[in-house]
């Protein structure tokens, strides 16, 4: 009876760990990660991911042309078909951003940008893929309808943060690509229905950190799938590489165009649609290319941080300015943050892969 016993609860506790390991083959990267999230500074956090990140799986399975549809397939990955989360659904809302690239006098490549939103809770996301490179990206988790007053404290709310797996607004891979999405200037929206995997501009914008090492790889990738646009409004992205090359993605009638340009800001920069979305007063840009222009377009990382904190922008009653500010290092892969024009206050991360 003893012996008998004995054998069944040893076989129970075989089971058991079984099950525990098994549970941790499955859900361990993802419980790691969401146990990573660290506060920086009010409605501004910090995580970390290694792992398989979900993505090669989005796009064999075609993607997803809109937030809805995306959702669902995080969501699968995030909980392996064992239960649902909140789905992801980015809300309508103008944002206002800028950017700028320049040389330094050292030789290298940096980039500035500042997120201008109405409110915001940002997310730096430290990730390392399986099968693909690593990269430090930034999202809004407001903008993608956690709840109004989300912030990813508690495990709940710090696992639902790992959706910017998928989700990206600006960032930097270990290559020294690096880009930034700023609102184009009008509403008319982007959605190409070609048959090819479709991604919408923030999911697009993951992808290309994933995959791209330089501009023209990040052009071609573009080429392979459907852009469609979040939020109702037309979008516009800044890219740089350590080589030195500057662009401007903008979409006009569903075709993808590119503008050479050190700066963006939150108007059209190409030929048929230039100046479009250009508000009276709005002087950003021009102040980003008059100080590219002084500069000969050679700035160090305190002249870089001077002039895009210059067009940073205050909070005025319900829009809260500019949520988060960043300098890129493209030759030695790093980005230094600033927190809601809080220039005293720096969070440095670097890129530790090997290049």
């Amino acid at each position: 009876m003893k012996k008998a016993l004995k054998i069944t609860l040893l076989t129970l506790l075989v089971l058991l760990v079984a099950i525990a390991f098994g549970a941790w083959a499955t859900f361990g990267s993802l419980i790691k990660g969401a146990a990573s999230v660290k506060k920086l500074d009010e409605g501004f956090y910090y995580m970390e991911y290694k792992g398989d990140d979900g993505f090669d799986e989005l796009l064999a399975s075609g993607g997803g042309e809109n937030a809805e549809i995306l959702s669902k397939k995080i969501v699968k990955f995030l909980s392996k078909g064992y239960y649902s989360l909140p789905e992801a659904t980015p809300q309508k809302a103008p944002y206002g951003c800028s950017a700028l690239t320049v040389r330094t006098p050292e030789g290298g490549m940096m980039m500035g940008r500042n997120f201008d939103y109405n409110s915001g809770v940002g997310i730096i996301l430290h990730s390392i893929p399986d099968n693909g490179y690593e990269s430090i990206s930034t999202f809004n988790a407001e903008f993608y309808g956690f709840g109004e007053g989300y912030l990813p404290e508690g495990f709940a709310n710090q696992y639902m943060a790992l959706s910017g797996l998928f989700f990206a607004l600006d960032g930097i891979n270990e290559k020294g690509f690096a880009i930034a999405d700023l609102m184009a200037g009008d509403d008319v929206e982007t959605h190409q229905r070609t048959g090819k995997p479709a991604l919408t501009t923030s999911a697009a914008l993951r992808y290309l950190l994933n995959k791209a090492a330089n501009v023209d790889e990040a052009l071609q990738l573009l080429q392979g799938i459907d852009m469609h646009s979040d939020i109702g409004s037309a979008h516009h992205y800044a890219m740089s590489d350590a080589s030195g090359k500057s662009v401007v993605v903008e979409y006009v009638d569903n075709q993808m165009v590119v503008v050479e340009s050190p700066a963006a800001a939150n108007h059209y920069l190409c030929e048929s649609k230039l100046n479009v979305g250009l508000a009276e007063g709005d002087h950003r840009y021009e102040q980003l290319c008059q100080r590219f222009s002084e500069a000969g377009g050679v700035m160090s990382a305190k002249d870089l941080t001077e002039a895009i904190k210059a067009v940073s922008q205050p909070a005025n009653g319900q829009f809260q300015g500019t949520i988060w500010t960043m300098t890129m290092d493209l030759k030695n892969p790093s980005v230094t943050y600033y927190s809601r024009r809080n220039f005293d206050k720096p969070f440095h991360f670097e890129i530790s892969r090997t290049k």
